[in-house]
C-alpha cells in the first residue's frame, strides 16, 4: 500500500494540466459567471428603481439566441437561398457566409459595461475635453411619448464624440444601440462598443445577402422596442454643413411599419454642436483634390504630439477645454401620428413609391434636426468674420454684430446657447477660443479673420448656416 509509484515526468506535466483545466472548467469560471451575473442583476434593479428605466427584453436577450433567431429568419434563408443560386456556392458556404454576417451585426449587450463602465467612460472623458451641456429639451412632447413605443433618436453627425455625449446626456432617460460605422471595429474598442449595445453596419454595401441579415436584424431590434440611435447623414459632415440624409436604416425601419401594432414608432430628433470638433482639419483635408495617404505611424505621431502638448499646457497651468459641446433634444415625430394624417401605408407601397414616403420623412426629419442643433458662441463668431474675411474690427463692433446675428438666429426659432446667460461673456468666449487658435488675429485691437485658416473658419460658420441660407433643391440620398 506504501508502495512508489514512478511516472514520467511528461505525463505528470500532462495530468497538472488536465487538473488545472478541469478546476477552471467546474470551480473557477461557474464562480466568475455567477460574480458578474450577480453584479448585472443589481445594475438592473438598480436601474429600473433609481432611473425608471425598463429595458426591453429583446436588448437582454443572449447574443447566441439572436444570431440563432436571424440565422432562421424566413427572409434571411430565401435570401441565402437565392444567393447560392446566383453564385453557384454550397448551401453550406453561403450559411456560414451568413452567420459571419450576424456575427459581426450583432451586439452583446451588457448591463453592467453600458451603465457603470461605459457611461463613467464617457462622462469623464467628454467633461474633460468640453463643457458639456444640454440645451433645449421638449420635456412635455417626449414625456407624452407612450412607454411601449420604439424610440430612435435621430442626430447630425459633427464629430466621432456625438457617440460618448449623446450616450452620457441620455444615460439617465434610456440605454441606446447605436449604429456604428466600421471605423469602430478594432481591437480592443471592437468589444467594448458591442458590449454597449451597438451594432456594426458596413456603409455602402452592395451586397444583397447582407443588406438583408441588416434589415431583418434592424427590423427585429424596432418591432422589440429596442432604443436606438441613428445618424441619417451616414457620415461626418466634412465641411461642417447639415448633409442631405441617406435613408438605408430608415428605410429598414418603416417598410413594415403598422400604425396599428402595439408599438409606435417614435424619432426623437437631436442636435449636436461644438465650439471646436477634434477631427475638424483631419475631416477638411477630405475636401482636398488629392488627400494625403494616412498611415498607422502618421496617426500615432499626431495623436503622440497632440498629447504631449496638452500634457505641457496643463503643467503650465495653459491648458483650455475645448469650449462648449452642447445638445439638444427637440419635438418627436410619432410615426403613427405622420401615417394617419398622410393616409400612407409603408408596407403596401412599390419599391419606387416607398423611398419617396420614406424619402418625406428623411427630410422631414433633417430640417427638425437642423431647427434644434445649438446655435454656440464659436460658430456665430466665426459666421461674422467668415462673412467677410478682408474687413478689421473693433471688439466692440463684433460684438454688434454677433448680437445682431443672434437675435437673427432666436427670431428664426434656433436655440441659441448663452453661458451663464450672458450675451457678452457668450461672444467674448466665442473670440478667445478663435484667437487662442489663430483662426482670428488681433492685430492692436482690431480683430480679422486669418486668411490661412479660412477654411476652419468657413466649417465652424457652416454648423449654423441652415438657419441663414436658403435650402438647397436636391432630392435625398440613395440608401446607406
Amino acid at each position: 500500500m506504501n508502495a512508489t509509484v514512478s511516472i514520467p515526468l511528461w505525463l505528470f506535466v500532462l495530468l497538472l494540466v488536465l487538473a488545472a483545466a478541469a478546476g477552471l472548467q467546474w470551480f473557477l469560471l461557474p464562480g466568475v459567471r455567477w460574480y458578474f451575473r450577480r453584479k448585472v442583476r443589481r445594475v438592473l434593479d438598480e436601474i429600473q428603481l433609481r432611473l425608471k428605466i425598463e429595458l426591453p427584453q429583446f436588448k437582454l436577450t443572449r447574443r447566441r439566441a439572436l444570431i440563432d433567431r436571424l440565422m432562421s429568419d424566413p427572409r434571411v434563408m430565401a435570401a441565402a437561398q437565392q444567393h447560392g443560386i446566383e453564385t453557384g456556392k454550397s448551401s453550406a458556404a453561403v450559411k456560414k457566409q451568413v452567420l459571419g454576417y450576424a456575427r459581426e451585426i450583432v451586439p452583446a449587450f451588457n448591463a453592467y459595461v453600458y451603465f457603470r463602465v461605459g457611461y463613467w467612460l464617457a462622462k469623464t472623458f467628454a467633461r474633460l475635453v468640453y463643457r458639456v451641456r444640454l440645451g433645449y429639451t421638449d420635456d412635455a412632447a417626449i414625456a407624452a411619448i407612450n412607454p411601449k413605443s420604439t424610440v430612435v433618436f435621430v442626430m447630425n453627425h459633427r464629430s466621432n464624440m456625438d457617440y460618448i455625449l449623446v450616450s452620457f446626456l441620455a444615460a439617465e432617460r434610456v440605454a441606446l444601440s447605436y449604429a456604428v460605422g466600421e471605423w469602430a471595429r478594432i481591437w480592443p474598442l471592437q468589444g467594448l462598443i458591442r458590449a454597449m449595445g451597438a451594432y456594426f453596419v458596413r456603409r455602402n454595401s452592395g451586397d444583397p445577402l447582407y443588406r438583408m441579415v441588416l434589415q431583418r436584424y434592424v427590423q427585429m431590434a424596432t418591432e422589440g422596442g429596442v432604443p436606438q440611435a441613428m445618424y441619417p447623414e451616414g457620415g461626418l459632415s466634412v465641411d461642417g454643413r447639415l448633409r442631405e440624409p441617406k435613408l438605408g436604416l430608415l428605410d429598414y425601419m418603416l417598410k413594415g411599419f403598422s400604425p396599428d401594432a402595439e408599438r409606435d414608432l417614435v424619432f426623437i430628433p437631436v442636435g449636436i454642436n461644438y465650439d471646436r470638433v477634434i477631427e475638424d482639419r483631419s475631416l477638411l483635408r477630405k475636401l482636398d483634390e488629392k488627400p494625403p495617404r494616412g498611415s498607422l505611424w502618421r496617426t500615432l505621431r499626431i495623436t503622440g504630439a497632440y498629447l504631449g502638448r496638452q500634457f505641457v499646457f496643463t503643467l503650465l497651468g495653459r491648458r483650455y477645454r475645448y469650449g462648449y459641446a452642447c445638445v439638444n433634444f427637440g419635438r418627436p415625430l410619432s410615426m403613427r401620428g405622420w401615417v394617419r394624417e398622410r393616409g400612407v401605408d409603408f408596407r403596401g407601397l412599390t419599391d419606387a413609391q416607398r423611398r419617396d414616403a420614406v424619402g418625406a420623412v428623411g427630410q422631414a426629419l433633417m430640417a427638425t434636426i437642423g431647427q434644434t442643433i445649438p446655435v454656440l458662441p464659436v460658430p456665430l463668431v466665426a459666421r461674422v468674420l467668415a462673412a467677410d474675411p478682408q474687413q478689421a474690427w473693433s471688439e466692440l463692433e463684433l460684438k454688434a454684430a454677433v448680437l445682431a446675428l443672434m437675435e437673427r438666429a432666436e427670431n428664426q426659432g434656433a436655440h441659441v446657447y448663452v453661458p451663464r446667460s450672458d450675451r457678452d461673456y457668450a461672444i467674448s468666449v466665442g473670440l478667445r477660443m478663435l484667437t487662442l487658435r489663430h483662426l482670428a488675429l488681433d492685430d492692436e485691437g482690431l480683430i480679422r479673420a486669418n486668411p490661412a485658416e479660412l477654411r476652419v473658419l468657413n466649417y465652424y460658420a457652416n454648423s449654423i448656416a441652415h438657419l441663414f441660407d436658403a435650402p438647397k433643391q436636391t432630392g435625398p440620398e440613395g440608401p446607406a
